[in-house]
Order: C-alpha cells, then structure tokens, then sequence
C-alpha cells in the first residue's frame, strides 16, 4: 500500500509471448493490469487465489506475493506467481502460460432429439403478434399524423385500444409506411406479466405483409453453460439449438467466486455482465444465421437462471446473495427491453426473465419444476433436483413445495480436482476397477486420448474406488494394496487413473485424497440437503416416491455410482428421472403460453423456501454423509449388498 503523502510509484509491466506493455501504479494486481492491457488471464476462483490456475511467471522485476496456496517452493523459486495475489513493485517482466481453452464448443444442434411441442398450441394463445395494417394515403383534406392514423385503423380493425409506441419505433413508421405503399405489418406486445390488462406496445413496423414468421427465443443462464432455443411463434416450434460455456467462467467457475470478483469495483460487474451477454451474442448470431434470418426479427427472449446469473445479466450488484442473511435485490426483475443490456435481437424485444425464490432457489428451479412434469401428478410425493455447483432441490406433491440449495462446490465441474476439467473432448467421463488387480478401464468423451476427470468421470471413479476397496470408507487411498496404480503423491497418497504414456499430456492423470476429500463435501452436502428437506416437513428420503433430476449434467450421473457414493437416494433405480436442461424447457413453455407464464408464477408463490445455514441440524446432517456412502448403513441396502455383504 503506497502511503498517501508520497508520490505513486509507475511501473512498467510487460507481458510475454503477447509482447504487450503497460504503465500502472506500484501495488497493482497483476491480473489487473493483465486486464487492463488485454492479456487473458483465467481466474476460475473469482480472484481469490484459491484455485492456483492464474499461474504467471515473473521473469525480471520486483513483485509481492500475498498468497502462494497452490504453489510449491521450488514453483517460487523458479518465479512462478498467482497474478490474483501478486502485485508489483517496479518494472517487470511476466510470461503468461497458454491458458485452458475449451477444446469442444456446445453445439447441440446436431445431437439434440427435436423438442416436441409440450401441449397443443396456437398462436392465438400468443401475448406477442403480426397484424396487417392497411392505412389511407394522407392528403391536404386529411393531415392527420402517422402515428394517430395507425392507432385509429389497428383500434378499428382489431380492438386494439390505446397502442403505445417508444421513440425509436416511432422514428421508423414513417419510412415503412411509404415503403410498403401505405400497406404494414406491426409487430404489437398485448401485454405481459406485469401488465395483464395492456396497454399494447408496438415493438416494430414493418413494410408490406410479413406475415410468414414470428420469433423468440428462450434462454438460460447456467454458471458453466448458456443455452439458446430459437422459436418460432407461428408453429410454436424449436427451429434452432445452440449452446455455449458461459464467458463468466474466466472469472469464477462458481456463483460464489463471480460474486466476489463483482464486488471488488463497478468494472468487475460490468465485465462479467458484458462477458455473458457476449455469449448469448454469439450464440444468438449462430441461431439466426442457422434459419435465414436477421437478429432484429427476433421480439421477445424468456429467460430462466440462478439469482447470481440474472443479477449479473442485468447488471445488478448481487453481493447482498452471499452476505446474511442472504438477500437477493429482486426475486421477480421486471421486463425490460433488449437495447437496455446490449443483447443482439430487435432493441425493443422484451426481455421477460422468469422468478425466483431466493438467494439461492432461482428461476432455473421455478422454470424446472414446471418442465419436469413435477405437478402433473399433484399426489405424488416427489423429490426435483438441480445438481451443479450449487444443489437445489425441491420436495413435495405440488400441493405443497419446499426447497433448498446447498452448496456443492465445482467438484463436479472439475474444479478443485488436480486433474479435473468440464466435460469436453478428453474428459474421462465412466470409469471401471477390477477388483483384483485394481486396474482401471476407462471411457474418454471424443474417443481420444485423457486429459482429465469430468464430473460423471469423477462420481464413477470414486465408487469404483470405494466397492474395489482402493479407498475406505472415508475415501482415504489404501497404500497397502499390491499395485503401482496407488503410491504416495505430492498431494498425498493418489490412484492413477491414466498413465503418462496413453494421456495428451504425457502425464499421469490422478486423483488425490484431497481431490476425494472435496468430492466427499459435494456429494455429503447434496445429500444432507435431501434429508433436512424431507425432515423439515417430517418426513424421511424412504417415503418419496420419484426424483426428477434435472440440469445438463445431471443427465449424465450414472445412477447406480452416485447411490454408491451416497449422493443419491437408496431407491429402485427406475425411480429415477434424467430430464436434461429443465431450465430452458421451461423458459420455453413459458414462451408459448401466457397460461405456462402465470403457473411458473405461481408456483414460486407456492414454494417456501428453507435456508439450511439457518438449520441447526443441517451440520450434523453434513457430517453423517462424510463417509462412504454414509454413517448410517441402513440407508444403503443396495451398496452393503453390492460390498459383499447382507442387505439390511
């Protein structure tokens, strides 16, 4: 910290293999000036210095380490510095490592089965519509104005009273008027959820008769990935599916870390706005350029997400979520235009983004529940399940609903794993043991040589480790067993998965007992979240009689691994539903129908929410499940079986 009374020491920074430069004060972050001069820096834990992956090496110069977790004393010694922690005290050199790219876009356009239409649909059930207008020349006997002659003939023709219009719309009738020879088709909001009544909006003119097509889309905002289902409101159909990693990643692969980094100062919150609303951008352009057809003939997006995601979407400061008592700014955000957060459709689309519960219980799960068919069977005691970075989960029949969220952590993401990585090419994503020799089989997404451990890789991993008997009940690696494949690491005793010779790198892909410890967190808090949710209302996990599991990884969970692990409730396994991306669905049911639009809000009304931090027994409930698969057996007859031993 420079002393007020003396002069601020400049600096010269500069970056290598970039060749790029840059004059900051002494005591900036280099990741700041990073930042600043446009050179990519990775910063998954939000800046926290908790991940180590913001690895940079200082070649020449003075700097001043705040934290070195994650780096060893020979990394030191050899000038390797977490640019998150590490500022500088006079002119330096810095080399920035090649940063982890995503080896394999999303793009489910051509894997994803066609969307079927969710329940019959006209477009009359449509807020959003085309009407075709067919004015009278003006003329020297009749001056009336543009505007009023439009009103006058849509009230005429369709009842439709009090039309209003913003300034930009209005700038443009004029012109389309007289290029479609006095003939247009309007583009009119009826209304929207907070205003049922009206009055309509107009949102474009358009010369002549265009009848033939109308689109929207719907969105969702995940912490890894963003999702966009292009609609066409005439047949109701999804015509286009495209998906991306979330940009946000960069800069905390967790809501906790991107909270963080936005509060450190209005840019860091106007980045992380910025860096989502690019990827909707991107993937908005692939959807539009995929059916003909241009941005601006795109009227209104339905938006689904976590409390953090449409906070930071809108560019709201969302530090009071993880500050108690745990408070989000707005649970329902009002409407709002397109041109308001630069997001690349018509600039006076709507922007409808769904409701909320909590801090923690978002639009996701209110959209989710809808889609999951949850309430189709209102007598049915049913348990929903978001599992991410953060584990949210609902219980009930629909006559009632009580959630809650837990804190998984991105284990399951691969964060926080030595050898963790997302799900993309190279991931190994199904493992298996042999219970003799202790050698590991594998599956690679790609059919390409490993690169790391996905999240599905990871939960069978460690119940392949578990029934094989390479770890004991508290996922501690046997280094008594006769085999190479367990040894002692850097990171304490480890099983290699993969050996150097058959992996990209050429190094042995592993998992540690501190990876398995973070493991052990997530699912262990995960399955404490079921138990006090079932216990809240006096029930246990036995009596519920089905689990939809939604989110985009959560259709990848071998079922059968995550009882085994004890993430997972003990039940038959065709109690089990994998339903995908249920956040999107909903996002476009809601599209389609204003009756949809209303039952999603409703049924946040409906759901109490229930804050297990606030929970006196949610600890001990954590604690229980610290162990493979839990303290309590007796809860886990199907694994006991599966050990060798007697079903209780």
């Amino acid at each position: 910290m420079v002393s007020q009374d003396e002069p601020t020491t400049t600096c010269r920074v500069q970056f290598l293999p970039a060749d790029r430069e840059i004059e900051v004060p002494s005591g900036t972050l280099i990741s700041d000036a990073a930042q600043e001069v446009g050179v990519e820096i990775n910063m998954p834990c939000g800046g926290q210095g908790r991940c180590g992956r913001c690895a940079v090496i200082v070649e020449e110069g003075t700097v001043r380490r705040h934290s070195t977790e994650r780096l060893s004393a020979d990394d030191v010694a050899q000038g390797y510095a977490l640019a998150c922690q590490t500022v500088v005290e006079g002119d330096v050199v810095v080399t920035v490592p090649p940063q982890e790219k995503i080896e394999r876009r999303l793009d489910t356009s051509k894997r994803a089965a066609k969307v079927e239409l969710p329940f019959p649909y006209t477009v009359h059930d449509q807020s959003l519509r085309k009407f075709v207008v067919t004015l009278d020349p003006p003329s020297l006997q009749d001056q009336t104005d543009d505007w009023s002659r439009l009103q006058h003939e849509l009230s005429r023709r369709y009842d439709l009273e009090d039309v209003e219009a913003s300034l930009p719309v209005l700038r443009d009738l004029g012109p389309a008027l007289r290029e479609g020879d006095w003939t247009v088709t309007v583009v009119v909001e009826l209304d929207s959820w907070s205003r049922p009544e009206g009055p309509p909006r107009l949102i474009d003119v358009l010369p002549d008769e265009q009848l033939e097509s109308l689109w929207a889309v719907a969105m969702d905002i995940g912490t890894t990935s963003n999702v966009v289902w292009l609609v066409d409101l005439i047949s109701g159909e999804v015509m286009a599916q495209k998906a991306d990693y979330n940009g946000q990643i960069a800069r905390g692969e967790d809501v906790i870390s991107r909270i963080i980094y936005a509060s450190k100062g209005e840019d860091n919150l106007q980045e992380l706005q910025r860096l989502v609303v690019e990827t909707f951008n991107g993937l908005l352009k692939q959807a539009a350029e995929e059916r003909g057809i241009s941005l601006d003939q795109i009227y209104k997006a339905v938006v689904a997400g976590n409390s953090t995601m449409l906070h930071l979407f809108a560019g709201i400061p969302p530090e009071t979520i993880r500050l108690m008592p745990f408070i989000t700014v707005v649970n329902q955000l009002p409407p709002f235009e397109a041109r308001e957060i630069g997001l690349d459709v018509n600039p006076a689309a709507t922007i409808d983004c769904l409701p909320g519960i909590a801090s923690y219980v978002g639009a996701d799960i209110t959209s989710g529940v809808i889609s999951s068919g949850m309430c189709e069977e209102e007598d049915k005691l049913t348990l929903f399940v978001d599992v991410g970075t953060n584990g949210e989960m609902v219980l009930g029949d629909c006559s009632w609903l009580i959630a809650c969220a837990c804190s998984a952590g991105p284990a399951f993401e691969g964060a926080g794993v030595v050898d963790g990585m997302r799900a993309t090419a190279g991931a190994v994503e199904e493992v298996w043991i042999d219970r003799q020799t202790y050698e590991a089989t594998y599956r690679v997404i790609g059919d390409q040589k490993p690169r790391g451990l996905c999240g599905s890789g990871l939960i069978s991993l460690m119940a392949e480790m578990f029934v094989s008997g390479v770890i004991d009940k508290s996922a501690n690696v046997n280094l008594e067993l006769p085999s190479d494949r367990v040894r002692e690491g850097e990171h304490g005793a480890e099983y290699v998965v993969a050996w150097g010779e058959k992996t990209h790198s050429g190094e042995d892909i592993v998992i540690t007992d501190v990876d398995l410890d973070n493991l052990m967190r997530a699912k262990a808090a995960i399955y404490a979240g079921f138990s006090i949710l079932a216990r809240s209302v006096g029930l246990t996990l036995d009596v519920v009689e089905r689990v939809l599991i939604g989110g985009a990884f959560g259709q990848y969970i071998n079922v059968e691994k995550g009882i085994q692990i004890g993430m997972l409730p003990d039940m038959p396994y065709d109690s089990f539903h994998f339903l995908g991306n249920t956040s999107v669905r909903g996002a476009y049911m809601a599209l389609l129908s204003r009756e949809m639009r209303d039952r999603v809000t409703q049924i946040g009304d409906m759901m109490t929410y229930l804050e297990l931090s606030a929970d006196n027994t949610f600890f001990d409930e954590f604690n229980a499940a610290l162990f493979l698969p839990h303290t309590d057996a007796d809860k886990f007859p199907s694994v006991t079986s599966a050990m060798g031993g007697e079903p209780a």
